[in-house]
């Protein structure tokens, strides 16, 4: 059984970034040449509360999916604060075509000009926003109602409590690295997170994304950008089938590498990637297992047995710059034990 098959294409995606629509530095047509040019071939762009649909930018080798990050604070007024818990959500549309605003709310609408918002078909209840795990999970539901799929962003930077995270419902996928936060202190890598969410029963898929702005160029060390992405497997290389593949856990998260190939059969599980310093799988145990590469050496394959106790299956890894890679969950079920 392949979760990763070494027949399939890969295709190197950005599922969050900013252009000028919002607090984005660069157009559309510019995060477009910046990312193509870097090996990208799909970009969804996803300013702040303003759906787009950039379809004008996709060619034979390259593919942008409509969506938008909405955002719910304490503030009933959105005042931001260094200190306060808030929620963001990064949502996509199953129709590219689809520019409706999940529970309109002008004030978080702050980017968009006023012309603009009597434009925009609006969906959902526009009272308010309350920052609570009901309205949150309402708002989900209501987003999945309306032809979107919904991702769960840098919960690190959004200071979240963890039994809060764990009480949402209706993600598809979390950000594993949100690479422009994790610019800021290296701690946006949430393995540990993830797993407390598998183990907690939940059947989340992971990804990584720069969330960009481009405040600063591609060279500065303290750039927002290329530094986590999405590698997508999907059927065939289309709208329809991307978006499939984002549903179906066809995905997974990196910061460098890339793996070629994750295999299971009976109780053994051969993993296949680039160039690497440790290759480890996570079980749900205290003790995940691991093949290490001797001091000035890499590995790029290694074959572990997976526990009668397992509950799930990811693997990671980790190359010499400590850039991870990681896959989603794979329960037994899936794996046939």
């Amino acid at each position: 059984m392949y979760l990763i098959s070494p027949f399939k294409k890969q295709y190197k995606a950005n599922l969050h970034s900013h252009s000028v629509l919002s607090d984005g530095k660069k157009t559309p047509a510019e995060l477009k040449a910046m990312y193509k040019e870097r090996g990208y071939s799909i970009l969804s762009i996803t300013d702040h509360e303003t759906p787009k649909n950039h379809s004008y930018l996709n060619d034979a080798e390259f593919l942008t999916i409509t969506g938008y990050e909405a955002y719910i604070r304490k503030d009933a007024d959105c005042k931001y604060d260094v200190y306060a818990k808030e929620i963001h959500i990064n949502l996509f549309a199953r129709d590219p075509e689809n520019e409706s605003i999940v529970c309109f709310n002008p004030a978080y609408c702050k980017y968009m000009p006023e012309e603009e918002k009597e434009k925009y078909v609006k969906v959902g209840s526009q009272k308010t926003r309350e920052y609570s795990v009901d309205y949150i999970n309402a708002f989900i539901k209501t987003a999945k109602e309306n032809g979107y799929i919904a991702a769960y962003n840098h919960p690190w930077w959004s200071m979240e409590d963890e039994a809060d995270i764990l009480a949402y419902d209706g993600f598809f996928s979390m950000e594993m690295c949100n690479y422009s936060s994790y610019q800021i202190g290296g701690l946006e890598y949430n393995g540990a997170l993830y797993d407390k969410m598998l183990k907690s029963g939940k059947r989340i898929f992971c990804h990584s994304a720069d969330d960009n702005h481009n405040a600063l160029p591609p060279d500065s060390p303290k750039s927002d950008s290329f530094g986590g992405f999405a590698m997508l497997m999907p059927e065939s290389f289309t709208y329809d089938a991307v978006i499939e593949a984002m549903e179906k856990g066809e995905i997974y998260s990196s910061m460098g590498p890339v793996f070629k190939e994750i295999s299971v059969e009976g109780n053994r599980v051969h993993v296949e990637c680039s160039e690497v310093k440790r290759i480890m799988v996570f079980t749900g145990s205290k003790a995940p297992k691991s093949a290490i590469a001797p001091e000035g050496k890499t590995i790029s394959a290694a074959e572990f047995e997976i526990d009668e106790r397992a509950g799930y299956i990811r693997i990671s890894v980790m190359d010499a710059l400590g850039r991870r890679a990681d896959t989603r969950g794979y329960f037994r079920d899936e794996l046939g034990l």
